[in-house]
């Protein structure tokens, strides 16, 4: 395959820092595997010192069989790794670890919440929100290492200062016992044997003299403080990147160690790969007006390969329901015309965005695969409350319906009172016999659940958050929890929106049943049926991939950009991520945003109306 100008000239780099600007679609992965080709055999430097680094195993195993295409045999003394793998293989050499001194993903979380447990922290007591918020402590701990931060003078926005900081040392004590280490533990360590032995750092940096890295805008600090070191004092070292396809800062990387790259070399070489093979003119243009108003970035002029092709189309509807209906006549339409469900994508910000669009695929049964699992909205806590009332409404007994709901809101009924598998409010009048304020909470109790029984569903769950005050125990609960209400609030509009279509609590029974058993038999059919259907996946779960048709669903404000992200910073990531999402696109790019959701009135995403607006 013939190389453009800009390709040629990072194919034929020999030696000193080279940082390499690749946008999507320009042949970033041909550039690397012809590069080790030209140092081979151009310049005949020998195979087993050239260091190849990636951020996935399959990557790595993509770029090794593309270079052994090109180089036969010649190619095999080559290291191709992700950076885990190879800093991990550096400690195995120095410290003899085996398997067994890695943490797996279950023992992590389980030393989390034994952590938690020893320092008394209620963080994790709710078994409904129990393992969103180890992801999250996970995500904390793993970014205090990542970013090589210093757990003293650290705080946490999330969880607090002191609190975080007592459960990360717990967290650590316990790992060191069993001489355990977690993912990021290798960065560390290895940035450190480094640091202090510089013997072992020489005989690294003798072995690999020729490093590349590619998708180096993912890199965190840890990762990139080790592979300076390794790289000197020769500093051979070749990166490939796009700062504007940064999206991983939940993950400690950011797209200023790009331009920090710039900095401690100053005299490194920069080339542009500035041809996109991949997308049609328009979508490369309407993704780089967005990306233009960004701040943070190097300015780029990239040009399509492809011809102008379709404009990209951006549609308003009414609500989820008509978008899903619009997504699935398109898909149905295009199919028809000889685009296979596999060239087709749905992406969205966050798999909450995919739930209507999944229910109506599956009951019109147009295959489709999901990267990410699909949650159930009535396995969140606030699904399994609204279920234990209904239960209860229905004069079922068992005591977990109790236990759930008896403080939701709170009615200072204790767990005590409920000791047996069945439990009537005849009981909890009798054990709290002496206290009238407590027979007249269990007598309201008790109304309220006639009160229910025979409305709508809708109608119960609005009876349940404004009578019974549940809207108010969320809002306490997410200060309490310090959380933003609205994600709360969000779930709980959601599933008041989807009980609508449902005349009684027995249909509705119904419904949650039917919900579970099509998530479980579309789980099955992802699994089995590979790369077959429709790919349903967030914006994250897309990069690397390309489509000949690509949706984006629920284009509005507060879903792009999240309405987590404040800062300008986290705007800035937030449209990295569209401009990720919209160049997976070949040919064809529709855009749809809401009008209303869960009753409110939402307007398109900024980064919608950018398209319309050069920077």
């Amino acid at each position: 395959m013939s190389l453009n100008h800009a390709q040629a000239e990072a194919v034929a780099h020999k030696e000193g820092p080279c940082m390499v600007l690749a946008g999507p679609g320009s042949g970033k992965t041909l550039t690397i595997a012809k590069r080790i080709e030209y140092l081979i055999r151009k310049y005949k430097v020998r195979p087993e010192e050239i260091l190849v680094i990636t951020f996935t195993k399959y990557a790595a195993k993509e770029m090794k069989e593309r270079t052994r295409r090109l180089l036969g045999e010649e190619a095999q003394p080559v290291t191709f790794g992700t950076f885990h793998g190879i800093y991990y293989g550096i400690l195995k050499w120095a410290y003899s670890l085996n398997q067994a001194n890695l943490l797996t993903e279950e023992e992590k979380y389980g030393l989390i919440r034994q952590a938690a447990a020893k320092i008394e922290w209620e963080e994790l007591e709710d078994a409904g929100e129990e393992k969103d918020n180890l992801q999250d402590l996970a995500i904390e701990i793993g970014n205090v290492k990542n970013n090589c931060l210093d757990i003293k003078t650290f705080e946490s926005i999330r969880f607090g200062a002191g609190p975080f900081r007592e459960l990360y040392q717990a967290y650590e004590e316990a790992k060191q016992r069993l001489r355990k280490l977690d993912f990021e533990d290798m960065l560390l360590m290895c940035r450190d044997l480094f640091l202090k032995r510089r013997d072992i750092l020489e005989k690294w940096q003798q072995k690999f003299r020729y490093i590349l890295v590619d998708e180096f805008q993912d890199v965190n600090q840890a990762q990139y403080d080790v592979i300076r070191m390794l790289a000197a004092p020769e500093d051979n070292l070749f990166i490939v990147g796009d700062d504007d396809q940064s999206i991983y800062g939940f993950r400690g990387a950011k797209p200023g160690i790009m331009m920090e790259f710039a900095n401690d070399y100053p005299n490194a070489r920069q080339i542009l790969l500035n041809v996109n093979y991949r997308s049609s003119a328009h979508i490369v243009n309407g993704a780089l007006r967005v990306i233009g108003h960004n701040k943070t970035r190097f300015d780029k002029e990239i040009a399509a390969k492809q011809k102008a092709g379709e404009t990209i189309h951006v549609q308003e509807v009414k609500d989820p329901v008509e978008e899903s209906r619009y997504v699935l006549e398109r898909i149905q339409e295009y199919q028809s015309q000889g685009i296979p469900y596999s060239q087709m994508a749905v992406l969205y910000r966050t798999s909450l965005d995919a739930r209507m669009l999944s229910e109506t695929l599956m009951e019109y049964q147009v295959p489709f695969t999901m990267k990410e699992r699909l949650n159930n909205i009535y396995e969140h806590f606030i699904g399994t409350d609204i279920s234990s009332y209904f239960h209860l409404a229905k004069g079922e007994q068992e005591r977990k319906y109790f236990l759930q709901i008896a403080n939701r809101p709170n009615r200072y009924i204790g767990r005590d009172s409920m000791s047996e598998s069945k439990v009537t409010y005849e009981t909890l009048r009798n054990f709290y016999c002496d206290k009238a304020w407590m027979q007249n909470r269990i007598d309201q109790l008790e109304w309220d659940m006639k009160m229910i029984c025979n409305k709508t569903p809708y109608a119960a769950i609005q009876y349940i958050r404004k009578s019974m005050g549940y809207d108010e125990y969320l809002r306490e609960y997410a200060v309490y929890r310090q959380m933003q209400p609205e994600e709360l609030m969000a779930v709980l509009e959601e599933i008041q929106q989807n009980s609508k279509e449902y005349q009684s609590i027995d249909e509705w029974f119904e419904h949650v049943e039917r919900y579970k058993e099509m998530l479980t038999e579309q789980a099955r059919k992802s699994r089995s049926q590979g790369g077959e259907g429709v790919a349903l996946m967030t914006m994250h779960g897309v990069k690397g991939l390309e489509y000949d048709t690509v949706f984006i669903i629920q284009g509005n404000e507060g879903s792009i950009p999240y309405k987590k992200a404040k800062s300008p910073d986290d705007i800035e990531e937030e449209r990295r991520l569209f401009y990720v999402a919209m160049t997976r696109a070949k040919r064809k790019l529709i855009i749809s945003y809401v009008k209303e959701k869960n009753g409110k009135s939402l307007s398109p995403s900024r980064f919608v109306n950018e398209l319309f607006i050069v920077a």
